[in-house]
């Protein structure tokens, strides 16, 4: 039998992000802890703050993978439109959560009060949990297979702590690297015949320029532990046969 492979989106929302103000540390930090999730961060889109772009990236992706996160937008602000937007994409209302209400009125009891514009981050689609935001209180949203989520990545790192344990996957890809000195062209044959001899198993080739030569690296993933050193050991041995030397870990 097939084995059955989890799939996660990600939409990082957000005009700064996009205009190179803000540089994203999401994308890598979701994709790590999917992983450890036994789910796969498939595909990833970034979008601006405008209404439409999210409904669509939204809709687009939740119905392609098994779970749909997005980073951003749940602020104070009236640029914060995520809330709104993703509400919208569902098709239905947006409501005050009376738990982050609560969660809120605590948090700011001795920073100034809750304001109109904090209650906005109790904001939720109708029907929505909330996902536990430790560090500053306002929490994150999960409706459906839909996470949204904070867009300062250690509240994020918070969220996702929150939720480890709690969504369904499979095994872990595990991931081994060998780097070599040689250009990624002349090794591309070996590289295919070797991914074709081990089933279950891909290899990426990541190539450089570093101290005046070209080299590659050469990540070999499964979900198999025994499969991957199986493969890494065939590439090894393919390399030396070549007269190329592998350095186990990368370069």
């Amino acid at each position: 039998m097939t084995e059955r492979i989890w799939t996660a989106a990600l939409v990082v929302i957000g005009d700064e992000i996009l205009s190179g103000r803000t540089q994203d540390k999401n994308v890598a930090q979701i994709a790590t802890w999917l992983n450890v999730q036994g789910i796969r961060l498939a595909e990833v889109r970034v979008v601006g703050d405008r209404t439409e772009a999210i409904v669509e990236a939204v809709n687009a992706l939740r119905a392609r993978n098994d779970y749909l996160f997005t980073t951003g937008g749940i602020g104070p602000t009236h640029d914060d439109i995520t809330v709104d937007a993703i509400a919208a994409a569902l098709g239905v209302g947006v409501t005050h959560h009376p738990q982050a209400l609560a969660v809120l009125e605590r948090y700011y009891a001795s920073r100034g009060g809750l304001t109109e514009a904090r209650k906005r981050m109790a904001r939720v689609p109708e029907g929505a949990e909330l996902i536990a935001n430790k560090l500053s209180g306002a929490p994150g949203i999960r409706i459906g297979n839909i996470f949204i989520m904070a867009g300062v990545p250690h509240i994020t790192a918070g969220m996702l702590d929150a939720l480890t344990g709690t969504l369904e996957g499979g095994r872990p890809v595990i991931s081994r690297t060998i780097g070599c000195w040689v250009a990624e062209s002349e090794v591309a044959d070996l590289l295919r015949e070797t991914e074709r001899a081990h089933r279950g198993v891909a290899i990426g080739s990541y190539p450089f320029f570093r101290e005046g030569r070209v080299g590659a690296n050469f990540v070999v993933r499964a979900t198999d532990p025994a499969v991957a050193e199986a493969c890494v050991a065939d590439l090894l041995a393919r390399l030396a046969a070549a007269n190329l030397a592998g350095v186990a870990d990368g370069i």
